[in-house]
């Protein structure tokens, strides 16, 4: 992926509003088959890490990323932005050519 494709990830990852949410239960099954099951939906999504969360925000979305398949494009502050993309029909077809 260029550096031109992540910066158009993260102007559109910006205005999306946080789609998964990480809370005192930390990385559990839960949140992880719904993260999962909305990444395969929309291919690029907003989570955020609550307070209560524990742990260092970075290390969790990108254990978060890892265990997705899904590359972590961006942290700002308690918000993530990770794409993965659809081997088949893609909206983001021209990503990574």
């Amino acid at each position: 992926m260029t550096g031109k494709d992540k910066k158009m990830l993260k102007a559109m990852g910006s205005q999306l509003p946080a789609v998964v949410q990480i809370g005192k239960e930390g990385l559990s099954a839960a949140v992880i088959d719904s993260a999962r099951a909305v990444l395969t939906a929309r291919e690029l999504i907003k989570a955020h890490v609550l307070p209560n969360a524990g742990g260092d925000t970075e290390e969790i979305l990108h254990e978060l990323s890892t265990m997705l398949g899904a590359e972590l494009i961006q942290v700002i502050g308690r918000y993530g932005i990770l794409f993965k993309k659809k081997k088949d029909k893609s909206h983001f077809a021209y990503i990574g050519k």
